[in-house]
């Protein structure tokens, strides 16, 4: 099938972020959230970074204002039922998932394909809970969305030829590179970097090395672009504490075990940047490390 429509469930940093590249895409785009906060909050966000594309010649104001024309919001998920696309970015919990797909299918046109931007768990698991598992499948994103090129195409066990081979004609209208990854917890991305954020971590609450110390060796020393530490308040102490323990429960090993700062900080409700505290403090004018 063609795609010409794509909804997007929660207008968070994905999700504004998938918004905004579907809607310069060409696609006719639909973001839902449950607070018209989060709404707002994320049109904003979408000039503002279409914005600084424009200043860098990357895209033309008229492509910018073709791309905002085609974004629509609503408080009401249903609304999305009659979209070719869907793609679920809502907070890394299986639960909320769940809850959400089974108040989204009911609404759904037949033909409509559902995704995930799940960054660690089962598509099989979550397709299995729908009516259309072999019209289900994992469409993962890497954060920043509008500069990140990666997308992580994941099929599920019943995951058909068809919905596989639309989804990565939309990666590939995006502009964006598919990786396929088999699923299994985490897939590739989060399988490899996520526990190299969690070893990182254990240095720090092993004393081997102080916040920035940690990140000035992986930076200079394995020519990282960002440090450990820095990234895991990127991404959000609470998003990697929930892969690794996807991971530690998924496989069993011990070699996935949380370290116990990382759950420390997120019961502190120091998430990262998201919260202005995580293993550096961002509510003075600079950065500041916390250890």
């Amino acid at each position: 099938m063609e795609i010409k429509s794509i909804g997007v469930i929660g207008a968070g940093q994905m999700g504004n972020g998938i918004a905004h590249v579907c809607a310069l895409a060409g696609y006719d785009v639909m973001i839902t959230d449950i607070k018209q906060e989060a709404l707002d909050r994320a049109v904003t966000q979408i000039d503002r970074n279409m914005g600084r594309q424009v200043s860098r010649g990357l895209i033309t104001e008229e492509a910018k204002n073709d791309a905002q024309s085609r974004i629509g919001s609503t408080l009401t998920l249903t609304d999305l039922g009659q979209m070719d696309l869907v793609i679920e970015a809502a907070t890394e919990r299986e639960t909320v998932k769940d809850a959400i797909f089974k108040e989204l299918v009911p609404a759904l046109k037949p033909e409509t394909i559902l995704t995930s931007n799940t960054s660690s768990i089962s598509i099989t698991r979550l397709a299995s809970r729908t009516d259309r598992p072999e019209k289900f499948m994992g469409f993962h994103f890497m954060n920043p969305v509008p500069v990140m090129q990666l997308v992580e195409l994941i099929r599920g066990i019943a995951t058909d030829d068809e919905t596989y081979k639309a989804c990565h004609a939309v990666v590939d209208r995006l502009g964006k590179t598919a990786s396929s990854a088999e699923d299994f917890p985490a897939f590739i991305v989060n399988r490899v970097l996520v526990p190299m954020i969690n070893e990182a971590v254990y240095v720090l609450y092993e004393g081997v090395g102080n916040v920035r110390s940690i990140d000035e060796a992986m930076k200079l020393g394995a020519n990282h672009p960002m440090g450990p530490l820095e990234l895991a308040d990127f991404i959000g102490l609470d998003t990697c504490l929930a892969i690794m323990n996807v991971l530690h429960d998924g496989l069993a090993d011990t070699k996935y075990r949380p370290c116990p700062l990382l759950t420390k900080y997120v019961e502190a409700g120091w998430l990262g940047r998201k919260t202005g505290r995580g293993f550096y403090d961002y509510r003075g004018e600079t950065p500041v490390p916390t250890r």
